[in-house]
């Protein structure tokens, strides 16, 4: 589609198609991130679910963790969603030995805050900044967020007070899965700080 965004999915491990889907769905081009030169061509970046760990492992590896966090300081719009969300923490508390993140986001998380996998939950969360109707969130051994600082904001809390989204211009971390409830606000947000910046 011309003129529509071009939009990059770290695709190093986690549920990289769903969220390529999602995203194409609502009219972005799509790029597959696995090197640094991929990453140039796009104007923002979804860093999906999956293990943070070897997230952080493969970053180093395949050479995208200092050109990341170049283009997030550089204000490069990002969604991150469950380890994502772990991956843009400026701070992650119970990360294993060595373990680093992108940062960006004026935010400590906890990893695997909700449990093992056979714990996983479904939510209904009000987002106001989205609009009328909750959101169905899919939380499978998410982070939360334990600390907000003065520069992010909150999006979405559960009941019990617990934070599962937040916002600093243009980055969006998620604790819980938007891709497979099938819930596309978040991602049009996305979007909408890419053609913003663009602009």
């Amino acid at each position: 589609m011309a003129g529509s965004p071009k939009v990059g999915v770290l695709a190093l491990q986690g549920d990289v198609r769903e969220h390529a889907a999602l995203l194409a769905g609502l009219g972005a081009e799509v790029v597959l991130v696995r090197r640094p030169e991929e990453l140039a061509t796009v104007s923002g970046l979804v860093i999906p679910g999956g293990e943070s760990s070897v997230i952080d492992k493969l970053s180093r590896i395949f050479g995208l963790q200092e050109p990341i966090r170049e283009a997030i300081a550089a204000g490069m719009p990002v969604l991150g969603t469950c380890a994502g969300l772990i991956m843009l923490a400026d701070a992650v508390v119970d990360a294993i030995d060595g373990q680093e993140s992108f940062g960006g986001l004026d935010v400590v998380v906890r990893r695997n805050a909700f449990g093992r996998q056979v714990e996983s939950f479904e939510a209904e969360l009000d987002v106001p900044e989205l609009g009328t109707g909750s959101v169905k969130a899919a939380f499978i051994r998410g982070p939360v967020v334990e600390s907000v600082g003065e520069a992010a904001s909150v999006l979405a809390a559960l009941p019990d007070g617990r934070v599962v989204a937040v916002e600093q211009g243009g980055l969006l971390g998620l604790s819980f899965h938007p891709e497979i409830t099938g819930e596309s606000r978040f991602h049009a947000r996305f979007l909408d700080r890419v053609a913003a910046r663009a602009a």
